[in-house]
């Protein structure tokens, strides 16, 4: 099961919550302020970290579901958390010192950072909603798609009413099994056990 879906909104949210107090630190200049926009800018970047690690686990089970394209930008969105994880680590060390020490310009500057690290995460967020549905989705259908035409044509050269559908159950079996190994991926919820439960 991927936890990375789940993962990715804590990374998405919490840099936004932070970069808020970060603000209101830097027009009221209140230490109480400071203290807590350095605190959720470490929670943020703890985040973001577990949101680069969960995601690069992930990558591996559906890079061959995904189209050429798809595969090329996962590698892409795989790079650029990685970047987004070291930077909101140094922008955490930085709200830190600066908190610690009282500067309010270290503290500032961080601000200013971690605004434009929310901002690239947020287009980090596009891409990988783009991989799952632009890319990973429609390939899931093409490569059902294929196995269906697969099976038509080999009916088509048979006379046998016996291997012609046998022809179409093997492509059944075989989309069947794509369904459940990219189920269990998501961690979705086996199709027998939802009808179970009605």
């Amino acid at each position: 099961m991927m936890i990375h879906p789940a993962s990715v909104h804590f990374a998405m949210v919490l840099p936004v919550v932070a970069a808020a107090f970060g603000v209101a630190y830097m027009i009221s200049k209140k230490e109480l302020l400071s203290k807590i926009t350095a605190r959720t800018t470490l929670v943020a970047a703890l985040a973001m970290i577990a949101a680069w690690y969960t995601g690069n686990q992930a990558g591996p089970q559906i890079f061959d579901y995904l189209s050429e394209a798809g595969q090329h930008e996962l590698l892409e969105h795989k790079q650029l958390g990685l970047y987004l994880a070291i930077a909101m680590g140094i922008i955490a060390l930085l709200q830190i010192a600066g908190c610690r020490l009282k500067k309010f310009a270290l503290q500032s500057l961080a601000t200013i950072l971690l605004i434009g690290a929310m901002l690239t995460t947020f287009l980090q967020g596009k891409h990988g909603g783009e991989i799952v549905y632009n890319h990973g989705m429609p390939f899931k259908a093409y490569m059902m798609e294929e196995s269906l035409q697969e099976a038509a044509a080999t009916a088509e050269d048979e006379e046998d009413c016996d291997t012609q559908v046998e022809a179409y159950e093997d492509a059944i079996d075989e989309i069947t099994s794509l369904s459940e190994e990219i189920d269990t991926i998501y961690g979705n919820s086996p199709k027998e056990n939802e009808d179970d439960k009605e």
